[in-house]
């Protein structure tokens, strides 16, 4: 069994910040990487941001220069820091790992998701 828990999401206003926090935990032999998922209200989940076992990072044009992801592998944790949000940044936040179990097995786990809204 694997959990993954996100942490950290609520109320900010424009131009302000948040930060989420994502723990990974269970069996896991390694993990390969992690990342960060938005879904605004009736729109389908897309990509905001990931980062490699190795430290590669990558992200969503929109959110380039405001966002930065970090991980630490001895800890499973990854981080997201949010910086001058924009209301369009509103939407449900998911963290996704890729995972290889001590098994030699390749899963990919998602938390529950956590809300971010930007408003006035």
């Amino acid at each position: 069994q694997v959990q993954v828990v996100e942490s950290g999401g609520g109320l900010a206003q424009p131009g302000g910040s948040l930060r989420l926090s994502c723990a990974a935990s269970g069996r896991i032999l390694r993990i390969n990487d992690m990342g960060w998922y938005r879904q605004a209200p009736g729109k389908q989940r897309d990509l905001v941001a990931t980062i490699t076992r190795g430290g590669g990072t990558n992200y969503v044009e929109s959110v380039k220069g405001r966002f930065t992801i970090s991980g630490d592998n001895g800890k499973n944790t990854v981080s997201l820091q949010m910086n001058s949000l924009k209301p369009e940044d509103t939407g449900v936040y998911y963290c996704k790992v890729n995972i290889v179990t001590p098994s030699y097995s390749s899963l990919q786990v998602w938390g529950q998701g956590t809300q971010v809204t930007v408003s006035s």
